[in-house]
């Protein structure tokens, strides 16, 4: 994948010109953090902004379907409710997980993008699988469903009755996954948790802000916290406003790691590497973005011109800073999308054994095929919040993972 330049639109930049199509898998978009749902944010889309990128490859051939999972939850209740959502039934935190982390064991009930998802098709002879495509956090949380799907839960198969445990838990199945696709994902973590720890608290930051922009109808569905397990559901007849403050007054932003906040520091990602590996039948592919220049002076990283205002403050800060410690963070750091540390999207580093290599026109099953690097791409640009026209490149993907044998 060739660079953008600093004009061109990402939809310029097509991984492939012609390529044919040997699976009908479909696609799973799974958003990052703050993420919402097709039917909140007022319509605005978080695969597209004004545009529908889960239309347009239905349009384009390709049956697409997006997920609306935790927005600030860890990946693992995050992949938990991933499974439900696409395979249907009650969402299973896993007995263990939950009694560990003190919260609910079971959460909302789906009636599944696909059913028969994992299944063989009877008029095929082939495994229903699907394509996993995660943005930012989404990246972690797809890795995290993967490594379930094939590898279960030792601890939660010790604990848990064996009529009562999950099948996302035991390890009898293969691999439902045919491939996973993280674009501008932080799986060595991003040093921005260390500027929300030294600034102030993101998370709740957030919650206020979208508290503020909601109105004040009781029917409002502008956005969903999707919390549950934590004993944060919406009450019947409650204003957004008052769960909005019942959320934002939380003790769980102080009192637990099972949270994103967590997830994504590189402390938080180097121990999920510990254990989240590549599944040796699943492709995987990840993707970059930048958009920060060095100073002539200092060396610094400073966000371009065109970077979306509200990341310059977190570009400014990830350009410049350093660390030194159980883990070193120096100038390789430094480039950044206004979010995530460029060096932490190419795939997991970090206590991980994955092996990344770059992509040359045909995919390596088991291992991290990096596709490339999008400069002047702030971290929403990619997913078509921004300047860019992304249609034609996410076609562009879509074709790629229809040619995986």
């Amino acid at each position: 994948m060739d660079q953008l330049s600093d004009q061109a639109p990402i939809s310029q930049n097509l991984l492939v010109d012609s390529i044919e199509r040997v699976n009908d898998h479909p696609i799973i978009l799974v958003h990052g953090l703050v993420g919402w749902g097709r039917d909140e944010f007022l319509g605005f889309r978080y695969w597209g902004g004004l545009v529908d990128i889960e239309e347009d490859l239905k349009n384009y051939g390709y049956e697409t379907y997006t997920a609306a999972v935790g927005p600030f939850s860890s990946n693992w209740d995050r992949a938990c409710e991933l499974y439900a959502q696409i395979k249907g039934g009650t969402v299973d935190y896993g007995e263990a997980h939950s009694k560990e982390h003190g919260h609910e064991q079971y959460g909302r009930t789906y009636s599944g993008f696909l059913p028969e998802w994992g299944e063989i098709n009877p008029d095929t002879g082939i495994q229903n699988k699907v394509h996993l495509v995660g943005h930012s956090l989404g990246g972690q949380t797809i890795r995290v469903l993967t490594q379930l799907l094939e590898q279960g839960n030792e601890q939660e198969r010790e604990l848990t009755d064996p009529d009562q445990l999950s099948p996302l838990f035991n390890n009898e199945q293969t691999s439902w996954v045919s491939s996973v696709l993280t674009i501008s994902s932080p799986h060595d973590g991003s040093t921005t948790t260390r500027f929300i720890d030294g600034f102030f608290p993101m998370t709740k930051d957030i919650i206020a802000l979208a508290a503020s922009l909601s109105g004040k109808k009781t029917d409002n569905n502008f956005y969903d916290f999707k919390l549950d397990q934590w004993g944060l559901k919406r009450e019947p007849g409650e204003s957004w406003e008052n769960y909005a403050e019942r959320v934002y007054n939380s003790s769980i932003w102080s009192d637990t790691k099972d949270t994103a906040e967590w997830d994504v520091s590189p402390e938080g990602a180097s121990e999920l590497n510990s254990w989240v590996l590549a599944q040796p039948d699943t492709y995987y592919f990840s993707v970059s973005s930048e958009q920060t220049y060095p100073s002539i002076w200092t060396g610094y990283h400073k966000p371009e011109l065109f970077m979306n205002p509200i990341f310059y403050l977190t570009g400014g800060f990830l350009g410049k800073y350093t660390e030194s410690g159980e883990y070193d963070i120096d100038r390789d750091w430094w480039k950044n999308d206004g979010v995530v540390n460029t060096n932490s999207m190419d795939g997991p580093t970090l206590d991980s054994p994955d092996e990344i290599i770059n992509y040359k026109g045909v995919a390596e099953i088991g291992k991290w095929n990096y596709l490339g690097e999008f400069s002047s791409t702030d971290h929403i640009d990619i997913i078509g919040i921004g300047l860019y026209e992304v249609r034609d490149w996410y076609r562009s993907i879509a074709d790629l993972l229809g040619s995986l044998q």
